[in-house]
C-alpha cells in the first residue's frame, strides 16, 4: 500500500550522510533527520545490480586552483566589456587574490573533505529555496517524435504505451538491471536515476523538501483537471497490467472526465495551485491538511508519492510551436470567465507524461534532482521499448531493451499480485471556500505568467550533423555560432551566453558553464556581418568554434569558472555566518554556520525566473556597512570581496541567451523558458540531416531571431561551399588528371601515408555527444541571493495518514464501460 509523503521521506533516507540539510532553516521539531536530508544525501545502498557498480570507482569532482579560475572569469567578461569595466575587473580579481580568495579558498577545500562534492549542497539549496512559480522557471519539457505506427497515435493507445514502457524503466532501475551510462567507454553517474521517480517537491514556508516513496506502485492520471489512480507495480516492482488492461484503464477515466462539463471540472482543477509561488502553495497545502474529517491530505498523499503523473489533455496543438508551448506551461483559454485551457490539467511537482488527444507526447520534469541527460536517457529508452514491444507483438523473437521482463501478468495467480487495486479511482477533493478562492487567483497568475511568454520553432531541413562534421566543424560549436551571429544580426552587440557541460564522469556531478561569447567568436560576427571575403569568414569561423571546443572540455573536466566562484560566494557567506554578522548585504542573505542547513538561495532575475550561475554580489555600499560592526587586524569577511562586489559579477550572471543542445532521435524538440526578462531560452537538437531549435521569450522578436537563424544557415552553407569549390579550383592540372585516372583504382596515398579523404576537412574533435548541452540546462541558475528570513520551526507538508488511503475516492466500475 503507497504511504504518505512524510512516511516515505522518513523510511527512505540512510542515517549517514556527508551533506548537509537541504531546508534553509531549522527542521529540528518537526521533521525527523532523514526528512531533512536533501537529495544530495542519498548515500548508494548495497547494489547487487549492474547500474550503479561503477559508482565507488568514480572520482571526485575537482576544485579548480583559485588563479586559474580568476583567469578564466576575466577571459569570458573580457566579450562584454569595455576597456574601462575590464581594467575595473582585473583589478578586483586582483585585490581577490591578494586578500579574501586564498581565504575563502582553504574554507571551501576544509567544507569539502569528507563530502560526495564541494558544490552539491549549495547546488540543491539554490532549487529548494526558490519561491517563484516553477512553470517556465525551472521544469524544462521534451516533445517526443510520434509513434513510428499512425494507428497507434492515438491518445489512449500512446498513452498505454508510453506507461507500459515507463514502468519497464522504472523496474529496471529498481532492480539495478540498467545498464550505465558511459563516455567513450567510460562510465558516468548513475546516482541521479535513483531520484528520477516517486519524487515530489514539497514546499514549506522556509523552502521546499524533496520527498521519496521508493516503494510507490501507482499512478495518478489527470484528465480535465480532475485525479485519478491505480496500482502498476507489485511489491517486487513487476508490471500487474497488460498493455491492453492500461488501455481499459484509460478509456474509463477518458469517460468519467468527460462527465463533468470542462467549465464545472475547471472550477476543482487543484494542480493549478503547484503553478503558484512556493511559500503561498506552502500555505495552502496547510489548509489542505488542517481539517481531520476531509480526506484531502489522503489525496494530496497519493499524488505526492505517485510514480510519476500522466495528464491526458483534450486539445490537438496545430503547429510545432503551440505543441512546444502545450508542454512547458499549457495552454490558456478563458470561456465564460472561466479557464479551461490545458494548463489546469498538469501537477508540476512531479514528473509529467504528457498526452495530446492526437498522440503527441512529451515530458515535463521537475528538475530540482536529475538534469536533462537522465531524462533523456529515460525518454529514449521508453520510445525505443514502445517500438520493440510492438514489434514483439508481431514477432516473437524481437529483441527486448532490458536485462528481464516482468511475467505476463494475463498468466499469474491473482494472488500473486497481493494487496493491489488495478481499477481507477477518482480523487474527491474536498473544494473548502479557502481553495476556491485561491484556485481563481492562482489561475489569473498562470494565465499571466503563460501570456507573458511566447515560443517559437526552426525545424531547419538543409543539413545537420553529417555535413557540418564533412565541413570539418564540431556540430555544437558550429550551431552556437550561429545563435552568435544570429543575435548580432538583429541587435548589432555580444550578450553573455550559457551552454551546460555535463560532469557526470565525476561523483554526483551536475553540469558547468560554458560561456560561449568569447573574443573568437566577437571576431567571427564582427567578419561575418562585414563586407569580407568568404575565406576570411570561414577562418573566423574555425578559429570560433576551435575556441568553443576547446572550452566544452575544459567545462566537462569541471574546470570551468562559474560553479567554483559560486561555491566561494556561499562559503563567504558561511564565513560572514560565523563571525556573527547579521547580513551580509542589503538584500539580507546569509547561510548558518557548518553543521546546519544551508540558506543559500536562488535569487529572481527581473523577470522572476533563476540564472544559470551564481547570485550576483549585493552593492558595495550595503556590504561594506558590516565591516564596522566586527572591527579586526585584518580584512573582514563580513565585507564583501571584491571579486563579487565588482559589477562583471553581476554581468556574467545574467543570461541573456540561455542554450541547451540535447541531441536524440526520439525527441521532435524541447524547450525552457528564458531566464531573464530581455533573454532567449533555446532548446536544440542536431540531427543528421536537420537541426531542431525551440526558442522562448518575453514577446523579444521571437519570430524574427528564428528567421535570422534560418538565414544565417544558409548563408553559412553556400560560403562554405564557395570556399570549399575555391580550394578545388586551385588545385594543379595534373593532380587533377591523376585523380580521374586512379578512379576506381583504390585511395590516393598522402606524403604522411595516410589515404587521402576526398574534399573531407579535418573534423575538430567531437565532444558535443556527451559532454556539451547533452547535460542539460540548469534552468537558470542562482543570480542574487533570496531575502532575508527569520529563521522559523518548517511545518510538516503532509499528515502521515497510514493505510487509511487505501479506501479514499470513489471506485469506477469497469463494467459501466
Amino acid at each position: 500500500m503507497p504511504k504518505s509523503s512524510d512516511e516515505c521521506l522518513a523510511s527512505e533516507q540512510p542515517p549517514n550522510s556527508d551533506v548537509q540539510k537541504s531546508s534553509p532553516h531549522n527542521t529540528d521539531a518537526t521533521f525527523s533527520p532523514s526528512e531533512r536530508e536533501p537529495l544530495a544525501s542519498h548515500g548508494p545502498k548495497r547494489r547487487r545490480g549492474i547500474t550503479y557498480a561503477a559508482e565507488d570507482k568514480l572520482p571526485k569532482l575537482p576544485i579548480p586552483e583559485l588563479e586559474d579560475t580568476c583567469r578564466k572569469y576575466q577571459a569570458v567578461l573580457a566579450p562584454l566589456q569595455n576597456r574601462r569595466e575590464q581594467e575595473d575587473t582585473a583589478a578586483a580579481v586582483h585585490e581577490f587574490l591578494k586578500s579574501d580568495g586564498p581565504e575563502l579558498q582553504a574554507r571551501l577545500k576544509k567544507y569539502a573533505t569528507g563530502k560526495t562534492s564541494y558544490i552539491e549542497q549549495f547546488w540543491y539549496d539554490s532549487y529548494l529555496n526558490f519561491d517563484n512559480s516553477v512553470v517556465l522557471n525551472l521544469n524544462p519539457f521534451f516533445l517526443l517524435e510520434d509513434d513510428p505506427t499512425p494507428a497507434r497515435n492515438n491518445q489512449v493507445t500512446r498513452a498505454a504505451s508510453l506507461v507500459i514502457s515507463s514502468l519497464c524503466f522504472v523496474r529496471a532501475v529498481r532492480k539495478e538491471e540498467l545498464p550505465p551510462d558511459t563516455l567513450k567507454g567510460t562510465p558516468l553517474c548513475m546516482y541521479q536515476y535513483s531520484r528520477l521517480f516517486s519524487t515530489a517537491r514539497i514546499p514549506t514556508e522556509n523552502g521546499c523538501q524533496i520527498a521519496q516513496d521508493s516503494g510507490s506502485r501507482h499512478v495518478v492520471v489527470l484528465c480535465k483537471g480532475q485525479f485519478y489512480w491505480f496500482d502498476v507495480l507489485d511489491d517486487n516492482s513487476d508490471i500487474i497490467m497488460t498493455e491492453k488492461d492500461m488501455a481499459l484503464n484509460l478509456q474509463v477515466i477518458v469517460d468519467d472526465a468527460e462527465r463533468t462539463p470542462i467549465q464545472e471540472a475547471a472550477k476543482g482543477a487543484l494542480g493549478v495551485l503547484s503553478t503558484e509561488n512556493r511559500k503561498i502553495w506552502a500555505g495552502l497545502r496547510d489548509v489542505l491538511t488542517r481539517d481531520e474529517d476531509s480526506n484531502n491530505a489522503e489525496c494530496l498523499s497519493i499524488v505526492d508519492s505517485a510514480l510519476f503523473i500522466l495528464c491526458l489533455d483534450y486539445t490537438e496543438p496545430k503547429t510545432g510551436a503551440e505543441l512546444c508551448g502545450n508542454m512547458l506551461c499549457g495552454t490558456s483559454e478563458v470561456v465564460k470567465g472561466v479557464q479551461i485551457g490545458t494548463c489546469t490539467n498538469r501537477w508540476y511537482d512531479k514528473m509529467q507524461i504528457i498526452v495530446c488527444k492526437n498522440g503527441s507526447a512529451g515530458i515535463n520534469f521537475e528538475h530540482t534532482g536529475v538534469d536533462g541527460h537522465t531524462v533523456l536517457r529515460m525518454a529514449s529508452d521508453v520510445y525505443t521499448d514502445t517500438i520493440l514491444r510492438f514489434a514483439k507483438s508481431i514477432n516473437g523473437q524481437a529483441p527486448s531493451l532490458w536485462t528481464s521482463t516482468s511475467p505476463d501478468p494475463s498468466k499469474r495467480d491473482p494472488e500473486s499480485f497481493g494487496d493491489v487495486s488495478t481499477t481507477p479511482h477518482k480523487l474527491e477533493w474536498n473544494m473548502l471556500p479557502e481553495l476556491s478562492t485561491a484556485l481563481r487567483f492562482a489561475e489569473t497568475r498562470l494565465a499571466d505568467l503563460i501570456q507573458q511568454n511566447e515560443f517559437e520553432i526552426l525545424e531547419f531541413a538543409g543539413y545537420g550533423k553529417n555535413f557540418i562534421i564533412s565541413m570539418g566543424f564540431s556540430p555544437d560549436a558550429f550551431v552556437q555560432m550561429a545563435f552568435q551571429a544570429a543575435y548580432y544580426g538583429l541587435y548589432g552587440r555580444v550578450e553573455n551566453t550559457y551552454e551546460p557541460a555535463m560532469t557526470k564522469v565525476f561523483l554526483h556531478g551536475r553540469t558547468e558553464s560554458i560561456r560561449a561569447a568569447t573574443a573568437e567568436s566577437t571576431a567571427f560576427v564582427k567578419t561575418f556581418w562585414a563586407d569580407d571575403e568568404p575565406r576570411r569568414k570561414v577562418d573566423a569561423l574555425k578559429k570560433a568554434t576551435q575556441k568553443h571546443t576547446a572550452l566544452t572540455k575544459e567545462c566537462a573536466k569541471a574546470l570551468g569558472q562559474d560553479r567554483h566562484l559560486y561555491a566561494l560566494y556561499c562559503v563567504w557567506q558561511r564565513a560572514v555566518d560565523e563571525e556573527g554578522a547579521e547580513a551580509a548585504s542589503s538584500n539580507g542573505c546569509s547561510s548558518p554556520v557548518d553543521g546546519s542547513s544551508s540558506d543559500m538561495g536562488v535569487t529572481l532575475q527581473r523577470g522572476g525566473s533563476i540564472s544559470h550561475s551564481p547570485p550576483p554580489s549585493p552593492n558595495k555600499k550595503s556590504a561594506n556597512k558590516t565591516t564596522s560592526a566586527s572591527p579586526s587586524p585584518r580584512r573582514p569577511l563580513q565585507q564583501m570581496p571584491s571579486l563579487f562586489s565588482d559589477p562583471g559579477y553581476d554581468r556574467i550572471n545574467t543570461t541573456i541567451i540561455s542554450t541547451s543542445n540535447c541531441g536524440n532521435p526520439a525527441l521532435r524538440h524541447f524547450g525552457f523558458g528564458p531566464s531573464s526578462a530581455d533573454g532567449f531560452g533555446i532548446g536544440y537538437i542536431i540531427k543528421d540531416d536537420s537541426i531542431s531549435v525551440c526558442i522562448s521569450s518575453k514577446h523579444r522578436q521571437t519570430r524574427r531571431f528564428v528567421d535570422s537563424l534560418e538565414a544565417y544557415f544558409a548563408e553559412i552553407k553556400r560560403l562554405l561551399r564557395s570556399v570549399k569549390k575555391g580550394e578545388s579550383a586551385g588545385r594543379s592540372k595534373a593532380r587533377e588528371s591523376e585523380k580521374e585516372k586512379t578512379v576506381g583504382k583504390g585511395k590516393v596515398i598522402r606524403s604522411d601515408g595516410q589515404p587521402e579523404a576526398e574534399d573531407q576537412a579535418p573534423v575538430e574533435e567531437e565532444v558535443d555527444e556527451g559532454l556539451g548541452g547533452y547535460g542539460f540546462f540548469d534552468a537558470g541558475m542562482l543570480l542574487q541571493a533570496l531575502k532575508a528570513s527569520q529563521k522559523e520551526k518548517e511545518r510538516p507538508s503532509d499528515k502521515a495518514v497510514g493505510n487509511a488511503r487505501r479506501a479514499i475516492g470513489k471506485k469506477l466500475r469497469l463494467s459501466e464501460y
